[in-house]
């Protein structure tokens, strides 16, 4: 088979040239590395403006409009804590209400318009997505690959934790694809380290456990490896557990016992990020001593490793229990576990290794830095994706993205391109109209982020809906493709089980020039296509802002003509900016009228509740 190789620059296809370099990425919570292999062994890349092979996962906006991402960005944390954003990586994938418990640790702004759908963070007039903010940090990763290489990167292998979900997975590719980057494969963290420690060289059968505590996530998986295949037995963890919650201990500990408060007027948000890095910095020094001092505004504190054990045994507990749940979802005994890798950085605190070690019965394997080992093991997975390693099994993949389109034209897609075959994948959806009894489904194959870009594939529609509300029905559709590639998509309406069912052919003749221009034409246009797709979904998220709130005043037409007024005001700015705005005017338009009318609901709440019990007794 020949090989394709596609130029960026003059989008020209060539055959049978030598292949780029692929790399390995850990993107992480609080650090970020890029790892390539080098005369047959993996090594962590770094470049002269990084004080360390580290890069912290910190991005700062500048009051002119510059990015800085990575150790300089970390130092600006305290004197800009509302322009340095951090912990991007506990945001990926997720709504509103999954992070409200947290934000309000944060220095910076985490909105959104609705609790349901995926958060924004906002910088001066502008809001951005987690997965614009972790290109900039990849898209580092990506210069700093290229200066220690002499080479131009376009390719790459990211790493995720084992239980992140679809969403959470296709928005790290995102991210990928808006650095400049093919992700060519997203990795699982714990097979990363597996790999990285020689787990799973063929002839040899074993169970590992991978404990995982990193900044801000924490996950153990248990993986049955044998002659070069890794299988995922079982996985657990916790999205909010890390050690950035060892240092809120920390800083809470202090706040009770000095009497501190986060919301003095000379120190505000700035003085709680600077009692944050000193608890990080505590956590680090009381990993090798056993006494912390230092001062904050002229008030000596101080942390014993007593005091500091005391305080995070509560958070090691748990991911025991996350242990425990895992072995049993493997239906495993503990003597069943031939080795206990330790990753992340957190691991480095004694009294993690101490429980971790006296869980398992057995002594922990940290022999490799827990900080490089997921991106040690991404650089082999990056090898053998580049046939540079016969060794270890890689199933066949899916050579483009398989999708539906939605709303605006839009491809949502369910099966990403390099998906290993056999697979299966699926979404759920509703209807937009209400009363809907049809619904078209439409399969596109590509990688654009419009259905007008890609390859239509077919086509059917699901008939015999009940009539219901729009937003009612629950439309489960998957995606099943075969060891043959044959690709089967079934759409059920799970309250009624009407369901109907149609076979495609997934590459559909499709030669390997076309896919290599389908490819190069996605990353030359992923700028534009990723502004297009956010102004479409800003437009859709704020029409729906406005058939809500037009609901809101139909049932409550006793609220004062000055709200009223108000509410009307505000939702033909909306309306206004939806026809001829920006993504951005859109955005603020829609976090005006909301933050407006939440009051206003809270006051309709009681309302209808005291109406509801007017003239009853209560007993």
């Amino acid at each position: 088979m020949a090989k394709i190789s596609i130029n960026l620059k003059d989008g020209s296809v060539e055959k049978e040239s030598a292949p780029s370099a692929i790399v390995g990425i850990d993107l992480g919570t609080t650090n970020s590395l890029v790892a390539f292999i080098n005369n047959n062994k993996p090594v962590i890349l770094k470049n002269d403006r990084n004080k360390h092979q580290l890069v912290p996962s910190i991005i700062h906006f500048t009051q002119n409009g510059e990015i800085i991402v990575g150790d300089q960005a970390r130092e600006l944390i305290t004197d800009s804590p509302e322009r340095t954003i951090y912990s991007v990586k506990r945001l990926m994938g997720k709504s509103y209400i999954d992070i409200s418990d947290s934000q309000e640790s944060m220095g910076y702004t985490i909105l959104s318009t609705d609790e349901d759908k995926l958060v924004k963070v906002k910088i001066d007039d502008c809001y951005l997505t987690p997965i614009e903010l972790s290109s900039h940090v990849l898209r580092e990763l990506k210069t700093i690959a290229e200066q220690s290489l002499s080479q131009e990167i376009d390719k790459a292998v990211i790493t995720v934790p084992a239980y992140f979900n679809n969403t959470q997975r296709q928005a790290t590719r995102d991210a990928g694809k808006l650095a400049g980057l093919d992700v060519l494969r997203i990795v699982n963290e714990p097979t990363a380290a597996a790999l990285a420690y020689g787990i799973g060289a063929k002839n040899s059968e074993e169970i590992v456990a991978v404990y995982d505590l990193g900044g801000g996530t924490f996950d153990i998986s248990i993986l049955h490896i044998q002659d070069g295949i890794f299988e995922v037995l079982s996985t657990h963890g916790d999205t909010y557990l890390g050690g950035d919650d060892f240092d809120h201990s920390i800083m809470n500990y202090w706040i009770e016992k000095y009497e501190l408060s986060l919301n003095q007027e000379s120190g505000g948000k700035h003085y709680g990020q600077d009692l944050r890095l000193l608890a990080e910095a505590a956590k680090k020094h009381l990993s090798s001593n056993q006494v912390f001092k230092a001062k904050l505004n002229d008030m000596d504190i101080q942390l014993s490793r007593n005091q500091f054990d005391n305080l995070i045994q509560p958070l090691i507990d748990r991911t025991l229990l996350s242990c425990q749940s895992s072995l049993n979802d493997a239906s495993l005994d503990r003597d069943k576990i031939n080795s206990v890798i330790m990753v992340g950085g957190s691991t480095r605190i004694p009294l993690v290794k101490k429980m971790v070690s006296e869980f398992f019965e057995q002594e922990v394997n940290d022999t490799i830095n827990p900080d490089e080992v997921v991106a040690l093991g991404a650089a082999i997975q990056a090898d053998i994706l580049a046939g540079n390693r016969t060794d270890m099994l890689l199933l066949d993949i899916t050579p483009l993205s398989l999708g539906i389109e939605t709303i605006g034209g839009l491809m949502d897609t369910i099966i990403p391109r390099n998906s290993k075959v056999p697979t299966k994948a699926g979404r759920q959806y509703t209807t937009s109209i209400d009363g809907q009894v049809n619904l078209k489904i439409a399969v596109y194959q590509g990688e654009r982020d419009f259905v007008s870009d890609n390859r239509k594939l077919g086509e059917f529609t699901l008939k015999g809906i009940p009539p219901m509300a729009a937003g009612m029905p629950k439309i489960d559709i998957q995606f099943i493709i075969d060891g043959d590639g044959i690709l089967r998509v079934k759409a059920t309406e799970l309250r009624s089980n009407v369901a109907t069912e149609v076979q495609i052919k997934s590459q559909y003749g499709i030669s390997e020039e076309e896919m290599a221009l389908m490819l190069k034409d996605s990353m030359m246009n992923v700028q534009s296509d990723m502004d297009h797709r956010a102004l479409i979904e800003a437009q859709n998220e704020g029409q729906n802002v406005v058939l809500h709130t037009n609901k809101f005043l139909d049932q409550n037409n006793w609220l004062e003509v000055t709200e009223v007024d108000h509410l009307q005001e505000l939702k033909s700015i909306l309306i206004s900016m939806i026809k001829e705005g920006t993504k951005d005017q859109i955005n603020s338009a829609m976090d005006n009228l909301n933050t407006y009318s939440r009051p206003l609901a809270e006051k309709a709440l009681d309302h209808n509740i005291q109406s509801a019990l007017k003239g009853k007794e209560i007993l």
